[in-house]
């Protein structure tokens, strides 16, 4: 993909066409989604929100308890479940209840028109017999799909479904269950049990989606150590998680991936685990988070589209997302692009958040290498109170690595990206952190009335064009 380098915007009704009709080689278009360059940025957040749409479902309850679900914290519930859910389903959909008590289970695998509510007081256990999560499923692991265990809480190509209520679930995953296997000894880890880097697992999906091996040949499961999500609809439509905590994740927390139209409301995301993510949308489009708290092992939201030659095969960004009126605590990152981005990122808005913690690392973060590439255009974040961050503001990498080679030949593009009315206290290490590409720049960053009232290193740039500044003070110190 090439960028046109003398292409020069002229006027914001410019940068608005160019935010909804500039597209690069072998990017698709923006979707279902009607975006007018006549409309102001966040005019365009809400017709985004507009456009989602957001379950409803029958006057029907199915309680499991009818289906001989026992509340004692002991007892697998995993078919008294599945034959609550089985006959809301039949029945043309409505609710299944989970009342007060402890219930244990296995997966739950959800069917379209139905709605898992979870009463005040209800907490689901989830087994931490490995057995229980056979046989496979079509999933994803880091932005691979592959044949592996099921996540917690599945759905396949369903539509209209729904996790409701106030009730807790529980991974049950801890130093003992599941994080282990991250090979890290802070997570239970111990030298010469089996671990995600042996060489049956990581490094053999690696392969796998380097050669092209078809998905349903990457089997996994039993016998390899690869965690499963803890929710993850998977090709839905009409998708709504509201009101529940969950707690103690193997994995990723949320995770939709080629979904359209999903709502996340006033969800408390707190795990404290090896890549706990909070909520992270993978391949999907018209996406509304909102009015929820992370607290989180990873970052709180990372928004996805693909691994490496993965994400270039499946070539759906990730777009129309809007976060907002959530509260970050505790992560990687507040919102996060990346690093899986290899078919690219548009159209995120983010507003009305507060993030606040010694242990939250950045509040904006782009991340990506020569081996994703792929894009993000269109990043817009407004009226935010930051309190306190351990290392930037606003960070953009692309020369992410972990471990193992990250160069390759798929040079990432990063452009158009706004922050306006930021009030940050402890900015941490740098207010803008910004690493691109000789061979391309990040291009078009903005900041309007940010204010950093401290920040050990204002400003650190590498191959980016000219940062525009309006109404901006770096510890105390005005940037036009």
């Amino acid at each position: 993909m090439k960028y046109t380098a003398n292409l020069i915007i002229l006027s914001s009704c410019a940068m608005l066409l160019l935010f909804v009709n500039c597209k690069s080689k072998n990017q698709q278009s923006s979707g279902d989604t009607a975006l007018s360059k006549n409309d102001s940025i966040w005019n365009q957040a809400d017709k985004i929100i507009d456009a989602i749409t957001v379950p409803q479902f029958l006057d029907k309850t199915f309680n499991i308890v009818d289906y001989g679900a026992v509340a004692d914290g002991t007892t697998n519930n995993s078919e008294a479940i599945k034959e609550a859910i089985s006959a809301c389903n039949e029945a043309g959909g409505g609710k299944v209840i989970v009342p007060e008590g402890k219930f244990l289970t296995g997966p739950i695998h959800l069917k379209s028109n139905v709605n898992l509510y979870t009463e005040e007081g209800a907490e689901i256990l989830f087994s931490k017999n490995k057995k229980d999560y056979l046989p496979v499923v079509h999933t994803s692991y880091e932005g691979v799909e592959l044949m592996n265990y099921s996540p917690l809480i599945y759905a396949y190509d369903q539509k209209n479904i729904a996790v409701t209520g106030k009730g807790v679930f529980n991974g049950q995953a801890n130093n003992e269950n599941w994080w282990p296997w991250s090979g890290a000894e802070r997570y239970g880890y111990q030298e010469g049990k089996p671990q995600q880097r042996d060489a049956h697992n990581l490094p053999r999906l690696r392969k796998m989606n380097e050669e092209g091996t078809s998905v349903e040949q990457r089997n996994f499961g039993a016998g390899h150590q690869l965690r499963p999500s803890f929710f993850e609809p998977f090709e839905c439509e009409n998708v709504l998680v509201q009101g529940v905590t969950f707690t103690n994740a193997p994995f990723w927390i949320m995770h939709p991936i080629k979904c359209k139209s999903v709502t996340v409301d006033g969800v408390t995301a707190r795990s404290q685990g090896p890549n706990n993510d909070g909520c992270d949308p993978e391949y999907s489009r018209n996406v509304l988070i909102k009015d929820c708290l992370f607290d989180t092992g990873d970052d709180c939201i990372a928004i996805k589209s693909g691994r490496n030659n993965d994400g270039r095969r499946v070539a759906i960004p990730s777009e129309n997302i809007v976060v907002q009126n959530c509260e970050m605590k505790d992560g990687h990152g507040g919102v996060v692009m990346g690093s899986e981005i290899s078919a690219g990122v548009r159209n995120v808005f983010v507003r009305n958040c507060k993030m606040d913690s010694p242990n939250l690392e950045r509040a904006i973060r782009i991340k990506t290498n020569t081996l994703r590439g792929g894009f993000v255009e269109g990043v817009y974040v407004k009226d935010i109170q930051i309190g306190q961050v351990k290392e930037a503001v606003l960070k953009i990498n692309t020369h992410y690595g972990i471990y193992e080679n990250q160069e390759g030949e798929f040079i990432p593009e990063i452009r158009n990206i706004y922050l306006e009315n930021i009030t940050v206290e402890n900015g941490g290490e740098y207010g803008l952190l910004i690493q691109g590409r000789a061979e391309a720049p990040v291009e078009n960053i903005n900041l309007t009335n940010v204010i950093i009232k401290s920040t050990k290193t204002p400003v650190l740039i590498e191959h980016a064009n000219k940062i525009n500044y309006k109404n901006t003070t770096i510890n105390g110190v005005s940037y036009e």
